[in-house]
């Protein structure tokens, strides 16, 4: 059901890239999402990076529209939708590519402190796109790499995961599917949960939009575990 719901806060957090805060607090898992209404401009689905924000990178006319939205003004929202990342492991890795941190934010404020220790692995293109870098105050360390190597280690976060793999129990992925693919075959598919991607229409699991394979993304996703996907990503 569609809630009208006021900005408490909107800033900027990187390139193209903005938070949105609601005057609302919804009850998740880290790597559930909520559906987002536009009068006029349609639906998406975001991932919750906290209780009551979302961290969105503008993209096309939906999110060119949100980017107008300002303090007080307010959007149309629905869910928590999905399944999100369960707890397991002691030394874990969360493996971040691109506009993929919010849900992995969300999971290490959810988690802080219950792990032996929390590795973030973190990559964008250039330094300008690094975003939710407070996501330190809630993880023992962070290895961030750059396409180009204007901030922390030029390449990519899978690049850091295959030389460490050894040192994690657990791996927690989200990110552009070319990374994710990377990270399955990384580590063959075993002790990794992944939120996947495809394009959402209804969010619960009704026009069937978002099929990987047997599953609906929205319905027995986003998040999955990596030996379910093992033939499909």
């Amino acid at each position: 059901m569609l809630e009208r719901v006021k900005l408490k806060e909107v800033w900027k957090v990187a390139r193209d890239v903005k938070a949105f805060r609601f005057e609302r607090d919804f009850d998740f898992k880290a790597g559930q999402f909520i559906m987002a209404w536009l009068p006029g401009v349609g639906e998406k689905p975001f991932s919750l990076a906290d209780r009551d924000l979302i961290v969105v990178k503008r993209v096309g006319p939906f999110t060119s529209r949100l980017f107008e939205l300002d303090e007080g003004d307010y959007i149309w929202l629905r869910g928590p939708y999905g399944n999100g990342f369960e707890p397991k492991g002691e030394k874990i890795a969360l493996v971040g590519g691109g506009i993929g941190l919010p849900p992995l934010y969300a999971f290490a404020k959810q988690n802080a402190g219950k792990f032996e220790k929390i590795t973030l692995i973190y990559g964008a293109k250039t330094k300008e796109d690094l975003a939710l870098m407070d996501i330190e105050r809630y993880v023992d360390e962070i290895m961030v790499t750059t396409d180009d190597g204007s901030a922390g280690r030029k390449g990519f976060p899978t690049d850091v995961l295959a030389e460490r793999k050894e040192e994690f129990d657990q791996i927690y992925a989200c990110g552009p599917e070319p990374m994710l693919k990377a990270v399955l075959r990384i580590m063959d598919y075993r002790n990794v949960q992944v939120s996947a991607e495809r394009y959402m229409k209804c969010g619960i699991g009704v026009c069937g939009n978002c099929a990987l394979g047997p599953y609906l993304v929205c319905k027995d996703g986003p998040v999955f575990d990596g030996s379910k996907l093992m033939e499909l990503l």
